[in-house]
């Protein structure tokens, strides 16, 4: 022990005298470093340094910590890389689709000899959401294409028949969670709204946005008008619902009658009128739940057409027949006429789904036969349009299913999104 402890004593003496001598050497000249020039009449261009820090002494050990102190180069900012608002991951072409789906894809819906065809198994399964998809959409110029929108701020194109990669491109030009997403009947053109107050126009093709539309609350259904395309409607937070004109960009007509959040807008078969529904909870009145406008005399031609104490996240009006339904949060879906007096239908509704809360959507398929929901219990139902009764349940995920979409030519093919942020397609 005494030996050990000699030898420790021993070795920290010398460490002192070690540190003495080098505390009474001179301490070296600051060195700059320079790069050096090729031509002599220019001068030598030195990066920055730190002249309060002495140079290290050659053949002594310097920590990391130290290196990076010593290291000129470290105190220069790092470049910032910000994400790109629009990022290529495949191709929205339809070039590599297999050739039993092209012509599918090109023939008109009218041809197909079964339009009630119900989807039967998963076809395509789709994961690129970090968070809940809020809405999809199908395009009816390339068929082949299908939009999300999530509450990761992103838009994503997916070409689903792709013998390669299915995600074809993600938009992220909003700053919040986007909520809804429409294809433009003019072309490969989406219009998507959400959580920054806005609503924008974007060129798939060139990766371009090409409008921005300001609000001044938050976004949460959009509409084209089945009447002329270059008119869409938006409803929002504060209740305030606008008619705007892509071409110009401002707004055409404002509807405004003190509406809670609205939830969701739909315009009728001929585009004359459209449907509106918000959020009536934080009231003790119901009876601005469901109303129906008159587009250009900016009125409201009925209030009443749904005076239960449930809130409807859906609206949707039949193809062919004047009527619409709603998505009710007593879990089934109401019916009503598009006509006046606009009246619910008391001896049909369909109700084997849940809501529970959640923004669950809805959709008729190509003839208006067969109506799909999606369910809080992660199930697509398909009802019977005439009887009401279930034809089929699909089980789809293990959370929520939100939204359910046909596709607009081929029939027995069905697109749903889910809670936990992802997307099936169904055969």
């Amino acid at each position: 022990m005494d030996l050990l402890l000699s030898a420790y004593s021993n070795n920290s003496d010398s460490d002192d005298e070690e540190e003495q001598q080098q505390q009474k050497q001179p301490e070296p000249k600051k060195q700059r470093f320079s790069i050096p020039s090729s031509e002599s009449q220019k001068p030598n261009l030195t990066l920055p340094s730190t002249p309060s820090l002495p140079t290290p002494i050659p053949g002594r050990y310097v920590s990391k910590r130290q290196r990076q102190r010593f290291d000129p180069l470290s105190t220069l900012p790092s470049p910032l890389h910000p994400p790109s608002p629009f990022t290529l991951t495949g191709s929205i072409l339809d070039a590599d689709l297999p050739r039993s789906i092209m012509p599918l894809l090109k023939s008109k819906a009218k041809g197909h000899q079964n339009l009630s065809s119900i989807p039967e198994k998963l076809s395509v399964a789709l994961y690129g959401h970090t968070k809940p998809v809020n809405a999809i959409h199908w395009s009816s110029t390339h068929a082949h294409l299908l939009a999300s929108a999530g509450m990761d701020h992103t838009v994503c194109v997916w070409n689903i028949w792709s013998r390669g990669q299915k995600k074809a491109c993600v938009l992220n030009f909003h700053d919040s969670a986007v909520k809804d997403v429409k294809w433009s009947q003019q072309g490969p053109f989406l219009l998507s709204c959400g959580y920054d107050c806005t609503s924008r126009l974007v060129d798939v093709e060139k990766g371009l946005e090409t409008q921005v539309f300001r609000e001044d609350q938050v976004v949460g259904a959009i509409k084209f008008s089945p009447d002329n395309s270059n008119l869409f409607i938006s409803g929002g937070s504060k209740g305030n619902i606008k008619l705007w004109d892509i071409r110009t960009g401002k707004v055409v007509h404002n509807y405004n009658r003190n509406l809670g959040p609205v939830l969701d807008v739909e315009f009728t078969m001929n585009g004359k009128q459209f449907i509106s529904s918000s959020d009536v909870s934080g009231s003790n009145v119901s009876e601005n739940s469901i109303i129906v406008w008159d587009v250009s005399r900016q009125v409201p031609l009925s209030n009443q057409v749904y005076v239960e104490a449930y809130t409807c996240p859906c609206v949707r009006r039949h193809p062919f027949d004047p009527v619409f339904v709603a998505q009710s949060n007593g879990n089934y879906l109401a019916i009503f006429t598009t006509t006046p007096p606009y009246r619910l239908n008391k001896y049909k509704r369909y109700e084997s789904h849940g809501v529970s809360g959640f923004p669950i959507k809805c959709n008729f398929n190509l003839d208006g036969k067969k109506l799909a929901s999606g369910s809080s219990d992660g199930y697509i139902y398909l009802y019977d349009y005439q009887s009401s009764e279930v034809v089929k349940k699909i089980k789809a995920y293990d959370q929520a299913c939100i939204d359910v979409a046909f596709h607009p030519v081929i029939p027995d093919v069905i697109a749903s999104c889910s809670w936990d942020g992802s997307i099936s397609v169904f055969e």
